[in-house]
């Protein structure tokens, strides 16, 4: 994946991690290689992933840096998420591999300081096929995003399978919910390339769930990426009631049941971070990215929000974590 621009969306309001941000940011561990995940605990303490599967702690001393090694895990196309709630347990998913390598929810304890299987994220999509599927692999498997819950479990947002998982710690998985593909017009970077529609011809979308948080208000929040032909302004994010099951995430019905869209027309989402008062931060890999609509908080009103476009930032590499 080459380098994209990055945004940093603030919902409600804005937050953008613009080009003068720079300036203000400097690296607190470098020589890393490939990382995705992280998570900031107490202490000031960093857990994170690499391409390799190494997953590391870092404490930042003041101007000192004190790693450890927590383990590894086998990699998968890029290296792997990573959630953590407190500084007991860290749950790590790996991506899908070469020849079906990959795939797979991991627990590191500290108790025991080893990090074991927990799911075969894979292997349970063989079982539960994407019904809305456009690409003829209704059971393909890649997830990419986890979120640890406050009972031990995990969400898995897998977006080759389109939908969100619920992981138990007895390996236990359940489908919270599934996104519904999205009509969208054909960009206009695809003028005149052979064998495809004119520019703005409606084709069906997949949505390629990425990224998955926590609110302030409980629910589960999933980000999309889209898929082809990736149209700008079409990555939506969707608002799951906690505790669901089989729900459905539908474009042409975005207001009705326990998934419901809660903003839309961002570009390319890949990560989501709740903050503190009921902000979602929104990370994308496209610098055309915004927020065109979004949907009434249960504590406050659609009026007391602003969408406006981001600005570009800085470069990166798939930036998640």
């Amino acid at each position: 994946m080459a380098a994209v621009g990055v945004v940093v969306t603030m919902v409600p309001g804005v937050a953008t991690a613009g080009p003068d941000s720079e300036e203000r940011v400097a690296p607190k561990v470098e020589g890393l290689n490939g990382p995705r995940g992280l998570a900031v605990g107490p202490a000031r303490r960093l857990v994170y992933a690499e391409a390799d599967g190494r997953i590391s702690a870092t404490v930042l001393r003041g101007p000192i840096a004190c790693t450890t090694v927590l383990g590894e895990v086998a990699a998968g196309g890029f290296a792997p998420a990573l959630s953590q709630r407190d500084v007991r347990s860290a749950h790590i998913l790996t991506s899908a591999g070469e020849q079906g390598a990959g795939a797979e929810l991991y627990k590191w304890s500290r108790g025991s300081g080893e990090i074991r299987l927990v799911a075969d994220i894979a292997g349970y999509q063989q079982t539960d096929p994407d019904p809305a599927d456009q690409e003829d692999n209704p059971t393909d498997s890649n997830p990419y995003g986890v979120a640890s819950l406050e009972d031990g479990s995990a969400l898995v947002a897998d977006a080759a399978g389109n939908d969100l998982l619920r992981v138990w710690p007895n390996g236990d998985i359940v489908t919270v919910a599934r996104i519904k593909p999205r009509v969208v017009p054909v960009p206009e970077e695809f003028e005149g390339e052979p064998g495809f529609p004119p520019p703005g011809t409606p084709i069906t979308s997949e949505g390629v769930a990425t990224s998955v948080t926590v609110g302030a208000d409980g629910a589960y929040y999933v980000g999309e990426l889209r898929g082809f032909p990736s149209t700008t302004g079409t990555s939506q994010v969707w608002r799951i009631e906690p505790d669901s099951v089989d729900a459905v995430c539908n474009p042409k019905k975005p207001n009705e049941g326990d998934c419901t869209r809660y903003a839309d027309g961002f570009t390319s989402i890949v990560d989501l971070a709740a903050g503190p008062d009921g902000e979602l931060y929104v990370s994308s890999s496209s610098k055309r990215a915004g927020c065109s609509e979004r949907s009434a908080s249960p504590s406050r009103s659609v009026d007391s929000f602003g969408c406006r476009p981001a600005e570009a930032s800085r470069m990166s590499s798939r930036p998640t974590g």
